[in-house]
């Protein structure tokens, strides 16, 4: 173990370490076990723990002596039906969790020795698996927006949209982000306009919570709490009111965005967007917290190749 850089305070993993540990299937099988069973395997389709365990592994290592039905650790999870072993899942589990602007399919095809196609796949799948929670916060939060795209003057021709600049052909993101515990939450938004920045608002946060946020009109009128500050005139803190914690999150979304992956689709940005807040909410849990928090939620979240490139 070492220190996390950054964040002292952490007990951090090396990348040899994890190669070391999850070198041979066992292992890794034993620690995915672990994880998702820590009070004994039990079945995951009837919760039996009557759970036989086969000496040739064979069709499954697992056998329900109730339902009667085969499984193993990657049944009703991210990576059943998947043939790649459990020590490169486990890996790749690493790779996304310490990689603050994450990893993208091309470094980890090549880290694990597997098809592009099979580590997109992959890094997708793990993304499910990050839970940012659904408890409102107390407050103080920050509210803001962020916008995903490309500029209009690096596109082609035919794909300028020719409707002005700023935000013109971005997808809207809205973030919040809880001062107290630091945890931050964001989801894709058709458009910025008032019910939805105040819907989003209303969800996350307890009635009595004070709301920051920059002069935008749409935050006019929330029923929460409410202090703004004016972006427009140069005004980016005033006492308490600001929203650099939240723009700091944006700024580490940017930087994964145009130094990892460097195209974030439409179609695909909320998966993305989960990766980014699910990391920066686990970061100051120590390595091995955060790599058994995240294969924790694997279970239940099953994504087919035909489902993630369907319409």
């Amino acid at each position: 173990m070492s220190l996390g850089p950054g964040k002292a305070f952490r007990k951090g993993i090396s990348l040899i370490d994890a190669i070391h540990y999850f070198s041979d299937e066992p292992t890794a099988e034993a620690w995915f076990i672990e994880q998702r069973w820590p009070d004994g395997i039990r079945c995951p389709r009837c919760d039996s723990d009557s759970v036989h365990q086969r000496k040739n592994r064979k069709p499954m290592p697992f056998l329900c002596r109730d339902c009667r039905r085969d499984f193993s650790v990657k049944t009703d999870t991210v990576m059943q039906g998947s043939n790649l072993p459990l020590s490169k899942w486990a890996i790749a589990f690493y790779q996304i969790s310490t990689n603050l602007k994450g990893v993208s399919s091309m470094k980890l095809h090549r880290d694990l020795g597997i098809t592009q196609k099979a580590a997109w796949h992959m890094l997708h799948r793990i993304r499910e698996a990050w839970d940012n929670g659904k408890d409102k916060f107390g407050g103080p939060v920050e509210v803001d927006e962020h916008y995903v795209g490309g500029k209009e003057h690096n596109k082609h021709e035919s794909k300028k949209l020719r409707a002005g600049r700023g935000p013109v052909g971005k997808t809207p993101v809205v973030g919040i982000k809880d001062r107290e515990t630091n945890q931050v939450r964001a989801e894709v938004i058709e458009t910025p306009d008032k019910p939805t920045l105040q819907g989003f608002v209303h969800r996350n946060t307890e009635p009595d919570a004070l709301v920051y946020t920059d002069e935008a009109r749409a935050y006019i009128g929330i029923r929460r709490q409410h202090k703004a500050v004016r972006h427009s005139v140069g005004e980016y803190v005033r006492d308490m009111a600001h929203t650099n914690g939240l723009e700091s999150f944006w700024a580490m979304l940017r930087r994964g965005h145009i130094g990892t992956y460097h195209k974030l689709s439409v179609k695909h940005l909320h998966r993305y967007i989960r990766e980014f807040s699910g990391r920066h909410n686990d970061r100051p849990l120590d390595t091995a917290t955060q790599l058994s928090k995240l294969a924790s939620g694997v279970v239940g979240r099953r994504l087919r190749y035909s489902d993630l490139i369907g319409p």
